[in-house]
């Protein structure tokens, strides 16, 4: 498997997977999460694709066909009252096709963007992970990553 910035080429497989992650987070979270759509359209994925403050890395096999991927976003809060000057790379979203978990491609993603996030002077990679993907928490703590803080909600009864 190769890793590399995604192309144009790979909106076909990117959004392969973009169905595949919200399939989960409506199973698990029907009343956030509608069915059958998707995270982006094809003009704003295209635009991400070519966003540098945006990267998104997919792994590809030789065919180069799109086996993972991690939307990444770089952020820094300059001249803010209470958080420091710090960049940090944030996870927006990180995916393997179900069809090929298991084989340390979702492991190879996270380690080519820790490896870019320092190349870049990150102090730190952060994400998010819904409480409903145990399988995504899980295997975020087997990568070292800890809670840095934690939503919480009351679903009011209307």
């Amino acid at each position: 498997m190769k890793i590399r910035r995604a192309l144009e080429k790979d909106m076909e497989g990117i959004n392969r997977l973009l169905c595949q992650v919200l399939r989960v987070h409506h199973e698990g979270r029907p009343d956030l999460f509608q069915a059958d759509t998707k995270k982006y359209t094809d003009d704003e994925l295209r635009t991400l694709i070519r966003d540098d403050t945006r990267p998104i890395f997919v792994g590809v096999d030789g065919e180069e066909r799109v086996l993972g991927y991690a939307f990444c976003v770089f952020e820094q809060h300059v001249g803010d009252n209470i958080l420091t000057d710090i960049r940090t790379l944030y996870i927006d979203d990180l995916c393997v096709d179900e069809q090929v978990r298991g084989q340390h491609i979702g492991k190879s993603l996270y380690g080519h963007v820790l490896q870019f996030a320092k190349e870049q002077g990150c102090y730190n990679v952060t994400l998010n992970v819904w409480a409903c993907n145990e399988g995504a928490r899980q295997f975020y703590e087997r990568c070292g990553l800890v809670p840095q803080k934690i939503g919480m909600e009351k679903i009011l009864d209307c």
